[in-house]
């Protein structure tokens, strides 16, 4: 247990957030996870007494978080890895899906996740070492019809991740955003909020997409397993990369967009450098 680190990984009950944690204490790492129940609580510490420990926290309880991780770092020890997991997918067409479903989207996906690493990072660049690990996903890359505002937030996060990687490296501390696919875990299942359809002119290019997620819900070719050994290969190594996509089909996707863009780049060139002077 000497060599093992300490994990702080949010949103633990489920999907990236459980295949984590089992893996971790597997390898012989503690684990503290925020789950939002008692009953979730209970069944993380049961997974390894004594190294795995839960903690009740929705991640938008911004006033409870810095209170949190100052108790964890008292009472369970140094966290020398945060994992920013917790999140949900939201499913609706951009008008018609009201600003109050964007604002909770981004509470969960980017102010949450921000404000776990704003409370870690005063005990990280104390200790002049630490990783942050935030789950992104393949949509803070590319888009699709229909994820909006959940693209949005993974883009926001993929933007804050990159920067902060920047400001905190001469303290010894690495960040990387990890980029998702396709997995089976609950994202496009329970854990996926939809707005109800009101709109007809948008069935031709919604309606597809949405039949294509639900028939692939559950046979998504990731394996959280494989992901969270991954991720753990990540923690483990010297040098990590500031972005790091997981699947082939993440890997397919983001290439294409990025050829994509440079086509668009090059195509327009003319028009960029008529701006200068």
């Amino acid at each position: 247990m000497a060599s093992g680190k300490t994990l702080l990984i949010t949103g633990a009950s489920s999907g990236f957030g459980r295949a984590l944690a089992q893996e971790a204490l597997a390898a012989g790492h503690r684990v503290v996870g925020t789950v939002r129940s008692e009953a979730a609580c209970a069944e993380l510490e049961a997974l390894a007494p004594g190294s795995a420990f839960g903690r009740l926290l929705d991640v938008t309880e911004f006033d409870r978080i810095d209170g949190v991780v100052a108790d964890i770092e008292a009472s369970v020890g140094a966290v020398d890895v945060l994992v920013n997991n917790a999140g949900y997918g939201h499913e609706g067409v951009m008008e018609e899906a009201p600003l109050a479903e964007m604002r909770r989207q981004f509470d969960v996906n980017v102010f949450g996740a921000v404000a776990m690493m704003k409370a870690v990072l005063p005990y990280m660049r104390k200790r002049r070492r630490g990783r942050i690990l935030n789950i992104t996903s393949m949509g803070g890359f590319i888009t699709m019809p229909g994820i909006a505002y959940y693209c949005g937030s993974k883009f926001a996060l993929e933007g804050i991740s990159e920067a902060l990687g920047q400001e905190v490296r001469p303290f010894g501390i690495a960040v990387t955003a990890v980029a998702p696919g396709s997995f089976r875990t609950d994202w496009a299942g329970r854990s996926m909020a939809r707005t109800p359809r009101s709109i007809a002119d948008y069935d031709a290019v919604f309606d597809p997409v949405r039949k294509a997620r639900q028939e692939k819900s559950g046979k998504q070719l990731g394996d959280p397993v494989k992901a969270a050994r991954a991720m753990l290969a990540v923690i483990a190594g010297g040098e990590p990369p500031a972005h790091l996509l997981l699947g082939s089909d993440a890997l397919g996707l983001v290439r294409a967009k990025l050829s994509a863009l440079s086509e668009e780049i090059a195509a327009w060139e003319a028009v960029t450098l008529s701006t200068d002077g």
